[in-house]
This record gives C-alpha cells, sequence and structure tokens, in this order.
C-alpha cells in the first residue's frame, strides 16, 4: 500500500490520468492534481475533495517545481509526450523523486532512452517510459516469455483488440509522430530501428481461445519497439494489430471512450499474444482484460510501489521488464488482467498471409 505517499499525476484530469488517480486512492497513496488547465485540475478537486490542486505547464520549470515540491514521485500522463516528458523529467531530477509515465509515444520514448540514460545513471535517478497499455505490458510479457534465454531471433507482439475509440489525446499524439517522422512507417529489424515506406500487409494471426484466428494489420508498430530491445537482445521485433481496432483508430468520426460500467471502463476488450522465437522453439505469454486506458492505471501505479518500496533491479532509464521482476510485477496484476505465462498453455501455430495481402487503409498517424 502507498501508505499516504504523495504522488504528483501531471495530467490528472485526462482519460487515463482520471484512472491512475483513482488507482493510486485505492492503493493508498494521496495524488496532487496537477497540469496545464487549473480550470480543469479544480473542477476534478470539486468531485474529489480533500486533494491539493498544483496547476504547472511544461514551458514554466518553476511551476514544474512547485507541482513536484514534497512529492515521493510522479506519474506523467499527459500527451503529447514529445512535448511533455522531458520538462516533467528534468523536473523529477531536479526534485530527486522517481518518474514514470504511460507515453505510448515511439519517438518520444526513443528521446527519453537517448537523452537521459546517462544523466539519470550517474544521479542514480529511477525514470520508466512507457508504463502502460503499449510499451510497458508488451515488454513485460516478452520478459517473462524470454525466461532463462539470453537472446533470441524475433519477437511477435500481437494486440486483439475488439475495438479501438481513441481519446483526444491519443489522437493529437499521433498527429504529433506523424509530423516527426515525415509520414513514414517504423520498424525494428537487424537490430535498429528503421523508418520505410512500404504499404502495411495483412496477416492471420492464432490468438488464444476466445478470440481465436484474427486479420492483423502486420508491422502496426507501437511503444514496445523501444522498450524490448532496450534490454533484450533481439534483433526482430514486430507488433500487430486487429484491423478492427486499426479502422476504428483511423477513422475521424470513431467516438471516444465511454464508461460502460461504475469503475469508468469502456467495454472494450483484450488479448495481447507475445511470442519469441529462438530458433525452432518458441515461449507466449498472454494477457487479457478491458480497456487499454484504464489497465494502464495499475501499471503505471504498482511500478511507483516497486520502486518506492526497493523492488527494483536497477537505476537510470529503464523499461518495466528490465527494472521489474517481470513475472512477479504481471502477476500483481492479476485483478486487472488474466495471465497465460510460459509452461502454462498449450502449442500454437505461426502466422499466415492474409488473401487479400495489402490493407485498404492509411497506417495510423502514431503507429509505425
Amino acid at each position: 500500500m502507498g501508505s499516504g505517499q504523495t504522488v504528483t499525476v501531471f495530467g490528472a484530469y485526462g482519460h487515463t490520468g482520471r484512472f491512475v488517480l483513482a488507482h493510486l486512492r485505492e492503493r493508498g497513496f494521496v495524488p496532487v492534481l496537477s497540469g496545464r488547465d487549473a480550470g480543469k485540475l479544480r473542477a476534478l478537486a470539486a468531485s474529489v475533495p480533500g486533494l491539493e490542486v498544483r496547476p504547472a505547464s511544461v514551458d514554466d520549470p518553476a511551476s514544474l517545481d512547485r507541482a513536484l515540491d514534497g512529492a515521493d514521485a510522479v506519474i506523467n500522463c499527459a500527451g503529447p509526450f514529445a512535448v511533455t516528458a522531458a520538462p516533467v523529467i528534468e523536473a523529477a531530477l531536479r526534485a530527486g523523486i522517481p518518474y514514470v509515465d504511460v507515453a505510448a509515444e515511439i519517438e518520444a520514448n526513443l528521446d527519453t532512452f537517448t537523452d537521459f540514460a546517462d544523466r539519470a545513471r550517474a544521479a542514480g535517478a529511477v525514470i520508466v517510459p512507457a508504463m502502460a497499455f503499449y510499451g510497458g505490458l508488451g515488454d513485460l510479457l516478452a520478459t517473462a516469455a524470454m525466461g532463462d534465454w539470453t537472446a533470441a531471433d524475433e519477437a511477435n507482439i500481437a494486440y486483439g483488440l475488439s475495438s479501438w475509440h481513441p481519446t483526444s489525446g491519443t489522437r493529437t499524439a499521433g498527429t504529433v509522430s506523424q509530423e516527426r517522422r515525415g509520414g513514414r512507417r517504423v520498424r525494428h529489424t537487424e537490430g535498429r530501428l528503421e523508418y520505410h515506406d512500404d504499404k502495411p500487409t495483412l496477416l492471420k494471426w492464432p490468438f488464444p481461445d476466445p478470440m481465436g484466428t484474427r486479420e492483423v494489420v502486420a508491422e502496426f508498430t507501437m511503444a514496445d519497439v523501444v522498450t524490448i530491445p532496450s534490454h533484450l537482445s533481439i534483433p526482430e521485433v514486430r507488433t500487430h494489430m486487429t484491423t478492427e481496432a486499426a479502422r476504428d483508430l483511423f477513422a475521424a468520426d470513431t467516438p471516444a471512450p465511454t464508461a460502460a460500467d461504475e469503475d469508468g471502463r469502456s467495454d472494450q476488450t483484450f488479448v495481447v499474444d507475445v511470442v519469441v522465437r529462438s530458433g525452432g522453439t518458441e515461449r507466449r505469454a498472454v494477457a487479457r482484460g478491458r480497456d487499454i486506458y484504464a489497465v494502464s492505471a495499475p501499471l503505471a501505479v504498482e511500478a511507483v510501489h516497486r520502486i518506492l518500496t526497493g523492488q527494483t533491479r536497477t537505476v537510470g532509464v529503464a523499461s518495466a521488464g528490465e527494472i521489474f521482476d517481470a513475472s512477479d510485477f504481471l502477476r500483481a496484476l492479476s485483478p486487472h488482467i488474466s495471465l497465460e505465462l510460459p509452461g502454462e498453455g498449450g502449442s500454437r501455430g505461426g502466422a499466415t498471409a492474409a488473401s487479400g495481402g495489402r490493407a485498404g487503409f492509411r497506417i495510423s498517424p502514431h503507429a509505425g
């Protein structure tokens, strides 16, 4: 439990920020509400009495320092992270507290590893980017699947989403990523990130029950291509997305997620199927759950809990699978996801090319 420790939530009034706020309180932490819009912060505080409000802007370092003053940690939920991550990390380094974010942006996460690794390590600081559904969960599953392997030939992370109703923050972050990469796609191959103009293709992916074999957009690249290679020796890392979810994301008129239960979760369900291969041997890890935005909250809050209680393996900038015991961390999420880890499941077949080959829609602006 949080035992009254204080955690500043930057972007507390956002869609994911509200889930994080609620989960922090459930775990016994005392959230501090922060973000750029003072009016939204006050409205949020009125609905959750007793919490302190500290408006802050990423272009005002002094305001960020006030927001983090006396806090034990900070969780950044405010995208686009290409804009917010670096200033909030700088403030966390000045305050001497751990930083966790829920960034799904590939380039923003890469910037965090590139720009802060040496400084954070030298300072003994802890910075964990992408501690969310995209980037964090896949990394934990891949790490658990690797087990005692020190290297593998490839990792495939297939996202079986029943739908994807993006938040306004997701759409804004996607626009920023699209602009940064000049409309190109990105993949992790031969041990490095590669930008390219190849058209997306379709595959049939054999998801475990209850989803079964579904069509996916192949190499629909997500933040896992940054987090997994940051610590695992896997030269080929590929992520794939069910076509229904991809089409939802591409459509300009897809509505934002709406609450379907008392906790504010939508009715979206997901299966994340991770397969790592070494030679002719495959290992698999699977997570099933509901609402990709809501499940980011227990991921981020469990990370803060483990950092503050010394359940970490390294310092500096580190992904979830590197800094935490992946299998133990995943099992701690059992109230929120169901798991199938190596040794617990059966055999699987391989992915095959779908009829039609090329996907008949534009690639997502924030996926690869």
